[in-house]
């Protein structure tokens, strides 16, 4: 059976439609995702909407309807923004599914065994909008128009909240988290979120409360019907449910740890520090990584309804092609760091990238086989060293791209296959195979033959990023293994050549973008 590989996102929170960083999330998540099945493992990979908490309760209020209502019709946009993007999740899991419900009432009671729950009454500064309550010395002050006023770390407004609460002893927990950190570096990725959260922990941490009576719009608390979840352990344990946990043992036996949590930079302490807590407690194994990813700016600022840029990423799908949106954002991000987009940016590296160099590299080369052999496969002809070394060239490029993948140095693997997409350009340009189709068709057959080889390594290796348009193009050439192991595979040619398959007449797997009019 084969090994077992399960990625997650973080779950979005659907009181307002999508927007390009949602967006982003699940493109990088999908391309992991590919890259693991083709590397055969047997992968799960979960995304989904968190629906539970006051936000929704006050956007449901505003508009004038149930709040069931508003998470159902918010989930659906959530689910289509990812069906448009080509993302390949095997699990969409939605925090209000009954399943759910049973399994964080499971972890809670499992955490309440432990003797780490007890109900006190808290008073202290709470931030509707990222659901999460901080400490006197967290907060910020306001500027300009909200001089004076009390701010979170991110900048949201923050309200003094007294309640009755139940408790979670994350205090007792600091030690224990501190020794993860050391002896799993990469249990909290890349390196500068691991800096923060160690920082965080080494100062000490307070009990953290996990339940609410302000409103009812959540996991009711086992025991005390009055109290719903305080939203991150009912959101954190989402991860277990689409694992199986707590009625299907087996299931959960398979994938649960999982391997990798990739959540916004912004989120990376409820992962890495509530989230290994809540584990510990319930003595249940940790995940092997949490991954946070940096923001997505617009033309260098972060996008925001007060400021009037954020884009619905479905249109941006509609305008410039899915596959070149998911390549741009996987190219043109560090992954890990803040990135910036804009249309022109998006149309200058496709254009570049996709439809001059890969994307016109295998269009005349397949064009030229179409005409000059009537689509036969052109036969081994007369070799020369320079044909080796192409050879040669393009598979470290494709050995780059993988390795740069499964470290999760995203746009330094595309990078790093782009090398050879290059090398392919030069080489046909040097070997001009239509100058040779009078003066010497034997070393033009082994010019073809090189070039087809080299084009199908390259689409394999990239079908993770573009796996709509490099499909197109493997079947432009009768490739159908599209496994890692096939780029290895030396026989495939000749055992294609042997057969009745000819390549057609193709049209363009990338075309050319025109530039924005004006600016967006």
């Amino acid at each position: 059976m084969a090994d077992p590989f399960y990625v997650t996102t973080a779950i979005s929170y659907p009181n307002g439609r999508p927007h390009i960083g949602h967006a982003y999330e699940a493109i990088a998540a999908d391309a992991i995702a590919r890259f693991q099945r083709q590397a055969g493992r047997d992968v799960r990979f979960q995304t989904g909407t968190d629906e539970h908490g006051l936000k929704m309760m006050q956007a449901a209020r505003a508009r004038g309807i149930p709040t069931g209502q508003l998470a159902d019709e918010m989930s659906a946009l959530f689910r289509a923004m990812d069906d448009r993007l080509d993302i390949s999740y095997d699990r969409f899991i939605r925090t209000s599914e009954p399943a759910h419900h049973a399994a964080s009432q499971a972890i809670w009671r499992a955490m309440e065994a432990a003797g780490d729950l007890y109900l006190d009454r808290y008073e202290g500064w709470y931030s509707v909008r990222d659901e999460a309550f901080y400490a006197e010395d967290e907060l910020v002050a306001g500027t300009g128009d909200g001089a004076g006023e009390r701010l979170s770390p991110h900048g949201t407004p923050v309200e003094w909240t007294a309640e009755e609460t139940w408790f979670f002893r994350l205090s007792s927990y600091r030690q224990r988290l501190l020794d993860l950190y050391a002896a799993n570096p990469d249990f909290i990725r890349p390196d500068a979120r691991r800096n923060e959260v160690m920082r965080f922990v080494e100062g000490g941490l307070t009990d953290l409360s996990v339940s609410r009576t302000s409103f009812d719009w959540g996991v009711k608390v086992p025991g005390s019907p009055d109290h719903v979840m305080y939203v991150w352990v009912d959101a954190l344990t989402n991860y277990l449910t689409g694992a199986g946990y707590p009625d299907a043992p087996d299931e959960l036996a398979r994938w649960w740890p999982a391997d990798l949590h990739l959540i916004g930079k912004d989120i990376v302490r409820f992962h890495a520090v509530y989230w290994p807590a809540f584990l510990m407690s319930a003595g249940l194994p940790l995940p092997g990584s949490v991954f946070g990813h940096g923001f997505l700016l617009q033309r260098g600022e972060k996008m925001s309804k007060s400021l009037g840029n954020v884009v619905d990423p479905v249109d941006l799908a509609d305008a410039y092609g899915v596959d070149t949106l998911r390549y741009f954002l996987l190219r043109e991000v560090s992954f890990g760091h803040d990135g910036s987009w804009s249309p022109e940016a998006i149309v200058t590296r496709a254009n570049a990238e996709l439809a001059n160099a890969f994307g016109n590299l295998a269009q005349r080369t397949v064009s030229f086989i179409a005409k000059t052999l009537g689509g036969e496969l052109p036969g081994r002809g007369r070799a020369e060293p320079i044909d080796g070394a192409l050879i040669e060239e393009v598979t470290l490029a494709c050995a780059g791209f993988k390795a740069a993948f499964g470290d999760l140095a995203l746009s330094q693997g595309i990078e790093i296959w782009l090398r050879g997409v290059v090398a392919c350009n030069q080489y046909i340009d040097t070997a001009a195979p239509w100058a040779l189709r009078k003066t010497d068709p034997e070393r033009m057959h082994a010019v073809l033959r090189t070039l087809v080889r080299a084009i199908r390594a390259l689409a394999i290796t990239i079908l993770p990023v573009v796996p709509t348009s490099a499909a197109r193009m493997l079947d432009q050439i009768g490739a159908e293994a599209r496994d890692h192991a096939a780029i290895d595979d030396d026989d495939w040619y000749d055992r294609l050549g042997a057969s009745e398959f000819r390549i057609a007449a193709p049209t363009p797997v990338f075309p050319r973008l025109d530039m924005p009019a004006e600016p967006a």
